[in-house]
């Protein structure tokens, strides 16, 4: 059936009201956040958008990632190179992750994070766990990492467009990809260190979990919402089903999913 038609106001004029748009945007479920905190937290590299100060367009460039504690992205960069300039003179910018596969680039997820810079002051334990956290992941980092002119970033998440698909696009705020209470305890960070020697769980687990075999997997880091393993330049994100309130839930969790005593 047709619109009806209607009377503009201004010319009298019979006019159809058109039909109402389709819905663009899904809500965003538990399902969505879920991807979009694995695509941010189990990212090696990200494409890293900041504002050019002298010109003020923007500027993409790639950048090595990590996660703090609470899944906020981590940068290491250079005091000499263009983004650290730019993020200093306004810490407005942009992470884009996802991976492409086979067929088209744009039938794989990604996700787009807006997001505010902030500096990591060195010889502080933030600088340390941070330190600590990016190196399990980018062992090579140690040759530059401590260099006066390099230093760390927070890039704390505002607001985040997450495209899962064609067909599959959501909005969402900066919170859903940080944990709220993340675990900052000795306790959890001896956890950090632990896990290192744990190779042979390490495989076990990411067989079992649907990873690919003959890689010599190992732990590179964990927090209350899942575990990064890696493989040579091969990461993965693994989220646990819930958050983990204590550092042995999630060895417990590794054993019983891993099935090593």
């Amino acid at each position: 059936m047709q619109d009806e038609p209607q009377e503009t106001p201004a010319t009298g004029e019979a006019a159809v009201k058109p039909a109402d748009k389709p819905q663009v945007l899904r809500d965003t479920d538990d399902e969505a956040r879920r991807l979009a905190r694995t695509l941010v937290r189990g990212a090696r590299h990200m494409a890293l958008a900041v504002l050019d100060p002298e010109t003020g367009f923007p500027s993409a460039s790639r950048a090595l990632t990590g996660t703090d504690v609470d899944g906020v992205p981590v940068i290491l960069v250079s005091g000499l190179s263009a983004h650290t300039k730019s993020l200093l003179a306004d810490p407005r910018c942009s992470l884009l992750a996802g991976e492409t596969g086979k067929g088209d680039p744009l039938a794989h997820p990604r996700i787009t994070v807006q997001c505010l810079a902030e500096t990591v002051t060195r010889d502080t334990p933030e600088h340390e766990r941070i330190r600590t956290r990016f190196l399990d992941r980018h062992p090579k980092s140690a040759l530059y990492a401590d260099f006066p002119d390099f230093r760390f970033f927070r890039i704390n998440p505002q607001t985040a467009s997450l495209n899962g698909g064609f067909g599959r696009a959501y909005v969402m705020p900066g919170a859903d990809l940080v944990i709220r209470d993340p675990g900052i305890t000795p306790a959890w960070l001896d956890l950090q260190q632990n896990l290192k020697n744990m190779t042979e769980a390490a495989t076990a687990f990411a067989t079992l979990t649907g990873t690919e075999n003959g890689k010599n997997w190992r732990f590179g880091g964990v927090d209350r919402g899942g575990i990064d393993l890696i493989a040579g330049d091969f990461q993965l994100r693994h989220e646990f089903p819930a958050l983990m309130d204590l550092p042995e839930a999630v060895l417990d969790y590794i054993f019983d999913t891993a099935k090593v005593c």
